[in-house]
């Protein structure tokens, strides 16, 4: 089984990028020389527009992407919101940024009170966690385009930053060290895989031994927030590069490398967490494949030098979270998991 043949093609996906990107640059034009001229190309993880006297404003938009399928099918809402901020703030951060505002859209095929208040909750919950306040929305009533799942949910969030202290990775010098920071589980990516592979063989209430809980309860764990650690990190130590291990996965960290020019070697993989496991095992799914589609429990890294990489550790682990060496930068073109290139 492979991310392709379960209907999302991260290779086709990537070309589509690349052609909006070159189509959507052409627009840079109307805001030169004025407020809001963009100073960055499209295809890091924010967009980013001057906004005068040095500060950089950063924006991101995001969905949860299928996971609502599975909130749909335990008839459970209140934690897909966090994920929707997740999903925005952890990639806002990625640039060095500060998340300060976020937006919501939210499409139901029908009014329900109820599961708007579930989702609603998770929100305040993920906004809470990244320090971001929650200006407004939208919430569309689209029967005809969503009868099968009856819901969608995109967020929107912008954070801020002095230009002299953005971080976009061509800083990363060659020896660099890469080290990742510990996912909560699947996060919002790879679940058109993981559904088709799991839900073959198990219900999604079933209880896996291996999980130590359902399936379905598993798939809807949130997205872990690096908000708070990370604004913490690049006030007090070195850094070189960050980048949320989201859609792609591990491929997600050639576009901070590639900003100098590097590639990566990650040969200290942690322990795959069970829910990857059971994955590959009833996908019958290649390394390669699994580490181009899932975080594989790593689900952000943070790139910088040697000498800082014990203190980056170590301010992780204060706010809870665990960090570790995952690998170096280096000169070789490619990023390389346990010796294998997965882009």
């Amino acid at each position: 089984m492979t991310y392709a043949k379960a209907g999302v093609d991260i290779n086709k996906v990537q070309a589509a990028h690349r052609v909006l990107a070159r189509k959507l640059e052409t627009t840079f034009r109307t805001r030169r020389g004025k407020i809001g001229h963009p100073i960055f190309p499209i295809g890091h993880y924010a967009g980013l527009i001057n906004m005068g006297h040095g500060q950089v404003l950063s924006l991101h938009v995001d969905s949860v992407g299928t996971k609502v399928i599975i909130a749909q099918m335990m008839k459970k809402y209140d934690t897909i919101g966090i994920d929707c901020v997740a999903m925005c703030a952890n990639d806002l951060i990625c640039t060095g940024s500060e998340p300060i505002a976020f937006l919501d859209y939210l499409a139901l095929s029908k009014p329900n009170p109820a599961l708007v208040d579930e989702v609603a909750e998770g929100i305040v919950e993920g906004a809470k966690q990244a320090g971001m306040a929650v200006v407004g929305g939208e919430m569309a009533i689209v029967p005809d385009l969503l009868s099968e799942v009856g819901i969608d949910l995109v967020g929107m969030a912008t954070g801020v930053c002095s230009k002299e202290d953005l971080v976009l990775g061509d800083k990363v010098r060659k020896g660099d060290v890469v080290i990742g920071v510990a996912s909560s589980g699947i996060h919002s990516n790879g679940l058109t895989l993981a559904r088709k592979v799991l839900l073959r063989n198990h219900r999604l209430r079933e209880r896996i031994p291996e999980l130590g809980r359902s399936i379905g309860e598993e798939l809807l764990e949130p997205t872990r927030i690096y908000v708070k650690p990370v604004i913490e990190l690049l006030r007090r130590i070195e850094v070189h590069g960050l980048a949320h291990i989201t859609g792609g996965a591990f491929t997600k960290l050639g576009r901070v490398l590639s900003q100098a020019n590097l590639g990566a070697a990650l040969d200290n993989s942690p322990p795959m967490p069970g829910i990857f496991r059971l994955i590959k095992k009833e996908g019958r799914i290649s390394e390669r494949e699994m580490h181009r589609t899932f975080n594989m429990g790593v689900g952000f890294i943070v790139i910088c030098p040697q000498d800082e990489a014990d203190r980056v550790i170590r301010l992780f682990k204060k706010n809870s979270q665990q960090a570790f060496r995952l690998g170096r930068a280096e000169r070789k073109p490619g990023i390389r998991v346990n010796g294998v290139r997965v882009n």
